[in-house]
């Protein structure tokens, strides 16, 4: 945990005036700037710098919605005013400095596993975002999220990230031509096309990507994915400019808007429940961890490791799926990226307010999506992956029946390519491990209980 906080500053500090800002005393009487041993130059500075760290996520969820059917130039929109809302909301009501926004892992799921992979309409898919907004908001507002999170064990929350990511990394992999279905026997994957420009620009990204966030370059994964698309309007033909400003449209031209589109009564089958179920747990584990991190590295823990303002920042992400759904794009959470803010100097709800209202003019500029190729996002895909296989470190082997059961899940969410069959299978190899190796007394009530009901929609054939 870092310091406790700064004594206010001095009140010729705090009155102050500055024309870029206002009467300092406003804004730093509400969002407690001087208070926690900031400033709103640092506050404003922090937020572009946590803006250019995630603004990439405007090409890469329309990217991967695209894929899957949806309008992409709709989608574009969308993303821009869930993460304004959310944003927003998570800076001037939980006054935390932690940006919100349409996951990357979610969105992939949602598109890759629901639409593509179970062949769920679009509609239906947007149906069960919006269903598990408000499952995931009803659980934190009632004080069911706490209750999970103190009855999920480590190894399973920390498998079901590291599996996440493995499937992050083999979408983007399999979308640029570098890893492919094995059409012979063997393997079902196999080596492609590595010496062709969307696998060679990809592998390049991505090591440049890691190069220049170890220098701690701002803004690193959009610097990469620019650079690429102007390689790639140079040299591929298929790279075409559309232009730079237009007007926001949550609809394209012989598209049906996808505001309030989803299907929450084809959501509500049987067959489509237990995905509903897998967003709200991949959800608890992702946002809630993130923010948690987020909150400790800005020194917002209170004395007892609780959150300050804890509970309007898990409302406040839940909020934003369900606004997202209704609009028409991803699962909304809490971005990781945050944390690049919190280094520049984020400790309030300041930088957040300023990615919100930045991602509102990113709206006036959806042409540019047009430019940014499917191997210029496919690096962000794979280091947003590599980074969430940080938590393989965070398990503990000396528990071999948690850390055994934590991989499965991972191993298993990629090799099924669904996240709620790896968790399924994680907790039934904890309590089943459990119990054949006497240590039953290690098992809760609540890990039983979640256990029992995922083998049961599996077992009974409601599982997709």
């Amino acid at each position: 945990m870092m310091e406790p906080h700064a004594h206010p500053l001095a009140d010729v500090e705090t009155r102050t005036f500055d024309p870029a800002f206002g009467k300092q005393g406003l804004l730093d009487r509400y969002f407690e700037i001087s208070a926690r041993g900031s400033t709103q130059r640092q506050e404003f500075i922090a937020g572009v710098t946590t803006f250019l760290a995630m603004v990439y996520s405007v090409f890469v969820v329309p990217g991967m919605f695209g894929k899957a059917g949806f309008d992409t130039s709709a989608v574009f929109v969308a993303v821009c005013l869930t993460t304004a809302f959310g944003s927003l909301l998570m800076g001037i009501w939980a006054r935390l400095p932690i940006a919100i926004g349409c996951a990357i892992s979610l969105t992939a799921f949602t598109a890759f596993g629901l639409v593509l992979g179970k062949g769920l309409h679009p509609t239906v898919a947007l149906g069960a975002v919006f269903l598990m907004g408000v499952v995931f908001t009803t659980i934190s507002v009632t004080g069911v999220r706490a209750w999970i999170l103190r009855n999920l064990p480590t190894g399973i929350a920390h498998g079901t990230g590291i599996g996440i990511g493995l499937f992050l990394l083999l979408i983007a992999a399999n979308d640029v031509g570098l890893v492919m279905k094995n059409p012979g026997p063997g393997l079902p994957v196999s080596l492609g096309h590595i010496t062709s420009l969307p696998v060679l620009m990809s592998v390049a990204g991505l090591a440049a990507i890691v190069g220049l966030v170890r220098r701690r370059v701002p803004g690193s994964i959009l610097i990469v994915i620019v650079a690429i698309s102007a390689l790639g309007l140079l040299l591929d033909p298929a790279v075409t400019y559309h232009g730079v400003f237009a007007l926001p449209s949550l609809s394209a031209p012989g598209h049906a808007s996808l505001i309030g589109a989803m299907d929450i009564k084809g959501a509500l089958s049987l067959a489509v429940l237990p995905s509903v179920l897998a967003l709200v747990m991949t959800a608890v584990f992702d946002a809630t961890g993130t923010i948690r991190a987020v909150a400790g590295q800005a020194g917002q823990l209170d004395a007892n490791g609780r959150i300050i303002n804890g509970g309007r920042a898990l409302t406040a992400d839940s909020l934003s799926s369900i606004f997202s759904g209704f609009l028409g794009g991803a699962p909304a959470a809490a971005y990781i990226e945050s944390t690049v803010g919190v280094a520049a100097g984020a400790k309030t709800g300041m930088a957040a307010a300023v990615v919100g209202l930045l991602f509102l003019v990113v709206m006036f500029f959806s042409p540019l999506a047009g430019l940014v190729p499917s191997y210029a996002t496919a690096p962000a895909l794979m280091y947003v992956g590599l980074l969430m296989l940080s938590s393989v470190s965070k398990l503990d082997m000396d528990d071999m029946v948690d850390a055994m059961s934590g991989l499965v899940c991972a191993v298993f969410i990629v090799l099924t390519a669904n996240i709620v069959t790896g968790i399924m299978l994680g907790f039934c190899t904890l309590v089943i491990g459990r119990i054949v190796s006497g240590e039953y007394r290690k098992l809760n009530v609540g890990t039983v209980v979640i256990a029992v009901v995922l083998a049961a929609f599996y077992l009974g054939g409601w599982a997709i």
